[in-house]
């Protein structure tokens, strides 16, 4: 079974100027701009409200296989949704100086970019991707 959530030919630009919120939206733009000087991979949209950048294949022991995006966001109405811990390594020693967060399994929730440190959230970015690449093949 392959992962319901795909890359779309939506623009990501015009979906971050859709936020409703203007405090959300303006987070979104400056993610979008961070995540590609941090990554050098170019946006792409994964469903409806996914900004990706980078994917990868998996296959897990059970069989399960798919595409994925290496890292991205997601301006949500509660968070900003940041997809860049792909669960194996304990980043913990990163996360201390990041600011006000919190963590689930695989995601980083942020409410206000200015209460986070965007130079630790760039080397997490980084943290993350590099540790991913050591598990799956991470491609443009």
């Amino acid at each position: 079974m392959a992962n319901a959530t795909q890359p779309t030919e939506t623009d990501p630009r015009a979906f971050c100027d859709t936020v409703a919120h203007p405090g959300r939206r303006e987070d979104a733009l400056r993610l979008l701009d961070l995540f590609a000087q941090t990554t050098g991979y170019a946006p792409r949209m994964w469903g409806p409200t996914i900004v990706g950048f980078g994917q990868y294949h998996y296959t897990y022991a059970s069989g399960r296989t798919g595409d994925w995006l290496a890292t991205g966001f997601s301006p949500r109405k509660a968070n900003m949704v940041v997809y860049i811990m792909p669960g194996y390594t304990d980043f913990s020693h990163i996360l201390a100086r990041l600011g006000p967060h919190k963590i689930g399994k695989s995601c980083l929730y942020l409410g206000r970019l200015g209460k986070i440190d965007e130079a630790v959230l760039a080397e997490l970015i980084r943290a993350g991707l590099d540790d991913l690449a050591t598990r799956w093949p991470v491609s443009a």
